[in-house]
Formats: structure tokens, sequence, C-alpha cells
């Protein structure tokens, strides 16, 4: 006698890579294709080379987001390390390789308490524990020139992943 006891996996990520659209479950395991985004947008979006290897790591990222996440349009894997966190408006946030949940802590709490991310930054880069960085987005960048009696920088086109 044969008995087989299969298990359905559950997607609880889209990854967005070259080839097109899958779900993935919560190991990161392929469970099946997705023709457009829309299909499942109340899942969270990844995307990267190995996104769907780190998955368990995006989950946590997501989880610990709390007050910023309805702003999340996605994470994307970098170098097969780190993940950026993409809101929209296109800021980013840079985590750093180890211990991204704690810099995203960190973060949120200097949001909760300066209001930062309502400001016009381009990124924010966190993978340096001790320094976070801040980078303006081109139209802040010239109105503080102007400020200081500089020539406004050159138009410059940003592209988006």
């Amino acid at each position: 006698m044969l008995s087989v006891l299969i298990t359905e996996r559950q997607p609880v990520l889209v990854w967005r890579q070259a080839s097109g659209l899958s779900l993935v479950d919560e190991t990161g395991h392929r469970v099946a294709g997705l023709f457009e985004r829309a299909d499942r947008d109340d899942l969270s979006l990844i995307a990267g080379e190995g996104a769907d290897a780190a998955a368990p790591e995006a989950l946590e990222i997501l989880a610990a987001a709390g007050p910023i996440a309805p702003r999340i349009r996605g994470l994307v894997r970098m170098g097969e390390r780190r993940w950026d966190i993409v809101l929209d408006r296109g800021q980013r946030i840079l985590l750093p390789e180890d211990r991204p949940v704690r810099a995203l802590e960190r973060l949120l709490a200097l949001d909760q308490a300066q209001d930062m991310l309502a400001r016009d930054l381009a990124a924010v880069d966190l993978r340096l524990p001790n320094r976070p960085t801040l980078r303006l987005t081109t139209y802040a960048m010239n109105e503080l020139r102007r400020a200081k009696g500089l020539q406004p920088l050159p138009e410059t086109v940003e592209t988006e992943l």
C-alpha cells in the first residue's frame, strides 16, 4: 500500500526577477508563477538575485517596518548580501548586511522623533552603524545650494528599478 501526504505551500511574497514574477513561500521556495503583479497585490514584493533564498530575512524586515509598512513598495536584494527598502515617492532605505532589522528599528525611532522620512530625502543609508547618511533629492539639494548662494546643480535623470 502506498500513502502520500501532500502539504500545500502558501505563498507569502512575490519575487520579481528577469524571467518574470513568481510566488514564494516563507522559506523562499517557489510556489507558482504569476502573470501580473496586480493578481497578488496583497503580497509584498521582493526583487533581485538571491531574494528568494533570503525570503525569511525579508519577512522579518517587513514585520519590523510597522509605521512605514503602507509606504513600502518592495525590498530589493543587493549583491545577494543585503536589502534596500523601496518606499513610495522613490525613497530608499539602504540596510546593512548585518542586523538589518535592528538598523530599521533605529531608523523608525529617528523617524518618530524627527519625522525624517516625510522630508525631501532620496535615500537613507544605514550601512555604517554609527553614521546614518542622508541623500537629498535633487530639488532639495538645489534649494540648499540656492540658500547658500551657490549655483544649482544641473538637472539629472535618475532611473528607478
